[in-house]
């Protein structure tokens, strides 16, 4: 059986980053993925492009070097700078290879049986990115057969759906994207809405993300929040599409967007929804509230003019309870993601009641050796994203590098 001191599994941007790091470290490892590098980001829709700008890549020793940092990379320039970045550092990655199951080996250590044969080694890392498993609220079920349904992994472009109207379930940043690209494309498009935070693209000149970074938004740790289930709740609603624009349920309703409330379930061919769309605005316009007022206590921190905020427009109240499916030809469902660890690892004591892994810096408090990488709210709010999964990778690496001293000097 081979024998390698750290397996890293999955060759996403927080799989490559730890990579480098172990590699600076003179770790030995191996990073085993199953598709091929960045393969999360070649199943993302045809015209998907990040929502934070490209002067927030900032994969360790491999920055964005391009051309327009006040941009947003478009798919295929995503996996095309991961794949630079690998070849940049020689990652030792095996495409190609998928992990079957995985157990503790006797003394410690574990044991990988994979496609390609099996691996003894003594730390493994889970770099199975953010986006494991499609969540799907609650009614799905009850949906008419025959209408199409599929989660937003599954969507490609406007013009793969059958004719017809389309309803979109859930309204986080890609329910928001699709409902708007849809509308573009000719559909007449509704959008179950739930909870979500908005901010306006640009304030006083800077993007929204250079404010949330600044403001040390992006640095709040999971004990800032209110309850372990707010890990699960939207970023900030905006897209990067067209230079990048302001995107949230009022400019969605402006352009044309039906908006309801939750989506309870079908009646036949008849849907449901909840009337708890103005609760869900006004709960999105507080967290609004609660930016600006960081964001304005930054400035006044820096002694600079705080940004010029607007009170949002009042918002309508007006939405369908009632919704005639006859002429739809597609259910979106776009609720985000949950962890699905437990659907291939025999541990499930290392995990708590949502699914995310009880860590520390990224290694697990209870099974010994076991670390994780590109989880949400990891150890802060940008843990997931290619702006703070580096900074993880760092602190994960130097903690194997302490662990595995003796064998790795």
């Amino acid at each position: 059986m081979e024998y390698v001191q750290v397996a890293v599994v999955g060759a996403g941007q927080a799989g490559l980053a730890v990579s480098h790091e172990l590699t600076l470290a003179g770790v030995h490892h191996v990073v085993i993925e199953r598709g091929r590098i960045g393969d999360t980001w070649r199943h993302r829709w045809d015209s998907f492009c990040l929502v934070t700008p490209n002067w927030s890549v900032q994969l360790p020793g491999f920055p964005y070097d391009g051309g327009d940092p006040d941009g947003f990379m478009v798919r295929d320039d995503i996996v095309a700078y991961l794949e630079r970045y690998a070849r940049d550092f020689g990652a030792p990655v095996r495409e190609g290879v998928e992990v079957d199951s995985v157990r503790r080996r006797a003394g410690g250590g574990f044991i990988l049986h994979t496609t390609s044969g099996s691996l003894s080694v003594a730390t493994l890392v889970l770099a199975t990115g953010a986006y494991q498993r499609p969540h799907r609220i609650p009614g799905a079920e009850s949906l008419p057969p025959g209408l199409l349904q599929l989660d937003a992994a599954g969507y490609s472009d406007p013009g793969a759906l059958p004719a017809g109207d389309v309803l979109v379930v859930g309204s986080g940043q890609t329910g928001a994207q699709l409902a708007e690209e849809l509308h573009a494309a000719g559909r007449r498009v509704y959008l179950s809405c739930g909870r979500a935070p908005w901010a306006a693209r640009r304030l006083a000149g800077r993007d929204i993300v250079w404010w949330l970074v600044e403001s040390g938004f992006m640095d709040q740790s999971p004990a800032a929040l209110p309850s372990p289930a707010a890990r699960l709740i939207s970023n900030p609603l905006a897209t990067g599409h067209d230079g990048g624009h302001d995107l949230d349920l009022r400019t969605l309703r402006a352009m044309g967007v039906t908006l309801t409330g939750r989506f309870l379930g079908a009646n036949g061919r008849e849907a449901r929804f909840a009337p708890d769309l103005p609760e869900s605005v006004a709960w999105g316009d507080a967290r609004h509230r609660e930016l600006i007022d960081l964001f304005r206590r930054t400035a006044e921190e820096r002694g600079v003019e705080p940004p010029p905020v607007a009170d949002p427009e009042p918002f309508d109240p007006a939405a369908p309870e009632r919704v005639d499916l006859s002429g739809f030809g597609a259910v979106i469902f776009t609720g985000g993601f949950r962890p699905d660890y437990r659907s291939w690892l025999p541990w499930p004591d290392a995990f708590d009641d949502l699914g995310f892994p009880l860590q520390r810096d990224g290694e697990s408090t209870t099974i010994p050796g076991l670390f994780f990488l590109g989880v949400h709210f990891l150890r802060k709010r940008k843990s997931a994203l290619l702006l703070g999964v580096g900074e993880d990778a760092t602190v994960v690496a130097g903690r194997i590098a302490l662990r595995d001293a003796p064998s790795s000097s």
